[in-house]
C-alpha cells in the first residue's frame, strides 16, 4: 500500500496550524501568543507549499509569517515596560478610594 505523502503532510501541518491558533487565543503572555501566532503563519505556507502554490508560499512567509509578528513584537516593546514578566500586584498603582459625601452641610 503506497503513502499517500502529500495527503500526509497536508495533515500534519493542519493539526499544527489548529493547535498554533488555539493556542494564540488562549495563552495569557502576548509574546508567546506572537510566536504561536508565527508558527501557524508558516504552517499555512506550508500548506500553500503542498497545494504547490509557491509564490502564494513565498508572499506568505515573507510578509505574514515574517513581517506580521515582527510588527506585533515592535508594537508589544514599545508599549508596555516589562514584556517576559508579569507585573506584580504591588507594582499596579491604586487609585484613591472616592471620598465619601458629606451628609449635612453646615
Amino acid at each position: 500500500m503506497a503513502v499517500d505523502w502529500q495527503l500526509a503532510a497536508f495533515l500534519v501541518l493542519s493539526v499544527l496550524e489548529i493547535g498554533g491558533s488555539i493556542m494564540v487565543v488562549t495563552t495569557r503572555k502576548l509574546v508567546h501568543a506572537v510566536f504561536w501566532l508565527a508558527l501557524t503563519l508558516v504552517t499555512i505556507g506550508g500548506i500553500y507549499l503542498v497545494l504547490q502554490a509557491e509564490f502564494v508560499f513565498l508572499i506568505q512567509i515573507l510578509v505574514y509569517a515574517g513581517a506580521v509578528p515582527v510588527l506585533f513584537l515592535f508594537g508589544i516593546m514599545l508599549t508596555r515596560r516589562k514584556i517576559m514578566e508579569e507585573v506584580p500586584a504591588a507594582e499596579i498603582p491604586q487609585t484613591p478610594a472616592a471620598p465619601t459625601p458629606r451628609e449635612e452641610l453646615p
